[in-house]
């Protein structure tokens, strides 16, 4: 069998010009914002899973060690926070952990004061690991607003913040948790 070809994605402009000729009613301002940011997102995702494997860790390793810092001292959450608190299912959460547990980035302990719950505790090597994605992300990102003064990095977070809140107040899952995972 041969390899498959590399097909590149078209270019932003060419895009938008694409889904005009096909939908006329397309705003093209609104795409390209659109497109671009749903581009840099993948393309950030794709760099932070690079760095993140130089560490051994996934980006979806990253995500629960990162929810446990947020937690606070002492890092601590229960299982179903955490599914809560990154959009998953109990099962889905339960596989995630049982991995990152066998790789000493998080513990699982019964609670001593309710032998019926458990807490999953960040470990000082996931800890560790957490911190030098941190620095690395640091760098990465620091790269890539270089090219924006202060006030333009200013004026841009304010509106991707009105932006997310929109979502946020007008989509069933904007807040990152699914109603129907509620259900689950």
């Amino acid at each position: 069998m041969g390899e498959t070809p590399h097909v590149s994605e078209p270019a932003l402009d060419e895009q938008i010009a694409a889904y005009q000729r096909e939908f006329a009613d397309l705003d093209p301002q609104v795409e390209q914002i659109v497109s671009a940011l749903g581009r840099l997102n993948r393309r950030m995702n794709v760099a932070y899973g690079r760095q993140n494997a130089t560490l051994g860790i996934s980006n979806a390793e990253w995500e629960v060690l990162k929810a446990l810092v947020l937690s606070g001292p002492p890092y601590q959450l229960g299982p179903g926070d955490l599914a809560k608190r990154l959009g998953l299912t109990p099962a889905a959460m339960t596989h995630r952990i049982d991995r990152m547990v066998d790789e000493g980035l998080v513990t699982r302990d019964r609670d001593e004061s309710n032998r019926v719950r458990v807490i999953i505790e960040i470990t000082a090597e996931g800890r560790g690991k957490w911190l030098e994605a941190m620095r690395l992300a640091t760098v990465f990102e620091g790269d890539l607003v270089q090219d924006l003064s202060p006030e333009e990095r200013k004026s841009l977070g304010e509106v991707l913040i009105r932006l997310l809140r929109r979502v946020e107040q007008t989509q069933p899952d904007g807040g990152g948790r699914m109603e129907d995972l509620d259900r689950a």
